[in-house]
C-alpha cells in the first residue's frame, strides 16, 4: 500500500505527513497519529497505518514542527503543547478534505504521544475514537524509574541551572536520546540504545540522535493525564506493556480505573515497551487499536 506525502500547516509551519487511502469510496472515517519521544512518522507508524487502512481507515501520519520532515526553526525541540497543537491542526486538516468524514476522526499516539492524545481527546470534541499505546502518565514519574531518585535529583539542578543560563542569554543546548552505556542522556533504559539506533535509526534518516536540552524541561514537567476524567464519552482504548520500563504501566492503569468512564477498553500486553513495535506483541496490538477504530468510527473490517 503506498501512502501519499502531503503538507499541512500547524500555526504558519508546515508539517509533513503520510496519507493512508482505504479501498472503495468515500467519505472515509479517519485515523490521525504521530510518534513517541524523538520519533519521526517512518519508524513502525506505516505498519500501524496501513493495517488501519486495510480495515477502511483513512489514515494521516506525521512528523511534529521541528521534527522529521516539517519545518521549524527550532530543530529537535520537544514541547508537548506545540505537539498536541499539531494533533489539532493534523484532525483540521483531515476534516477540511472531501473524501473524509470529518464526523468519524479517531487519533492514536503511544508512548509521548500515548499522552498527547489523552489531552487531545479530553479537550476535542471532533475526536470520536482514542487509543492510547503504553503513554506517558506524567512525565517525572517516567524519568523517575528510568534515572533513579539520586540522578534524578543531578539531572533537575542541571535543568534548573541551564534555565538560568537561558535567561542570561547561553545558546541552545541539545541532550543525546541515546546513548550506549545509558549515561548523558535521555533516554537510559538499558533495551533504549539498541532500538533507537539498530532499529529507528535505519527506519527514518530523518530521526536525530539529540534533543534540546530544555525538551528534557518540557518533559519531566508534562502530566497528560490531568484532564483524562474529561474524555469520557469519547471511546478510549488504552494498551499497556507490563514489563514496560520506559512508561510504567501501574499508573497508566490507575488513571484508567480511576479517571476515565465508560467507553473504555484496557488491553493488558506481556511484554515490554519495544516489544509494541514489532513481533507478536505489535500483531495484538494494532489488531486491539484496529478493531476499537472499526467499532467506534463504524466502518465494517476488511477481510
Amino acid at each position: 500500500m503506498k501512502a501519499e506525502h502531503i503538507t499541512f500547516t500547524s500555526e504558519g509551519t508546515n508539517c509533513s505527513g503520510l496519507l493512508y487511502k482505504p479501498q472503495g469510496k468515500g467519505p472515509y472515517p479517519a485515523v490521525v497519529m504521530a510518534h513517541g519521544f524523538s520519533l519521526v512518522k517512518e519508524v513502525f507508524l506505516p505498519q500501524y497505518a496501513k493495517r488501519f487502512a486495510e480495515a477502511g481507515l483513512a489514515v494521516l501520519a506525521f512528523d511534529y514542527r521541528n521534527f522529521g520532515e516539517s519545518e521549524g526553526d527550532n530543530r529537535q525541540h520537544m514541547d508537548p503543547a506545540m505537539q498536541i497543537e499539531d494533533y489539532r491542526n493534523a484532525i483540521s486538516y483531515m476534516a477540511s478534505q472531501d473524501f473524509i468524514d470529518g464526523n468519524r476522526i479517531g487519533i492514536w499516539g503511544s508512548s509521548y504521544s500515548g499522552g498527547h492524545v489523552l489531552q487531545v481527546g479530553a479537550m476535542d470534541c471532533r475526536v470520536k475514537a482514542i487509543v492510547s499505546q503504553v503513554p506517558t502518565i506524567r512525565g517525572i514519574l517516567g524519568m523517575e524509574k528510568k534515572m533513579g531518585k539520586e540522578n534524578i535529583e543531578i539531572h533537575t539542578q542541571h535543568l534548573a541551572d541551564y534555565r538560568q543560563a537561558r535567561y542570561e542569554g547561553a545558546p541552545v543546548e541539545y541532550i543525546k536520546v541515546v546513548s550506549e552505556d545509558g549515561k548523558n542522556c535521555a533516554q537510559t533504559h538499558h533495551e533504549a540504545f539498541e532500538w533507537f539506533t539498530k532499529k529507528a535509526q535505519k527506519m527514518a534518516h530523518t530521526w536525530e540522535n539529540r534533543l534540546t536540552l530544555e525538551s528534557m524541561e518540557k518533559y519531566m514537567e508534562y502530566y497528560p493525564a490531568s484532564n483524562a476524567d474529561l474524555i469520557s464519552p469519547t471511546p478510549l482504548l488504552m494498551v499497556v506493556a507490563i514489563e514496560d520500563g520506559i512508561t510504567p504501566a501501574t499508573p497508566a492503569i490507575d488513571i484508567f480505573n480511576e479517571k476515565i468512564s465508560e467507553p473504555k477498553k484496557l488491553v493488558e500486553l506481556p511484554k515490554g515497551h519495544f516489544d509494541l513495535y514489532d513481533g507478536d506483541t505489535f500483531e495484538r496490538a494494532q489488531q486491539e487499536a484496529a478493531d476499537w477504530f472499526v467499532e467506534h468510527l463504524g466502518k465494517e473490517l476488511s477481510q
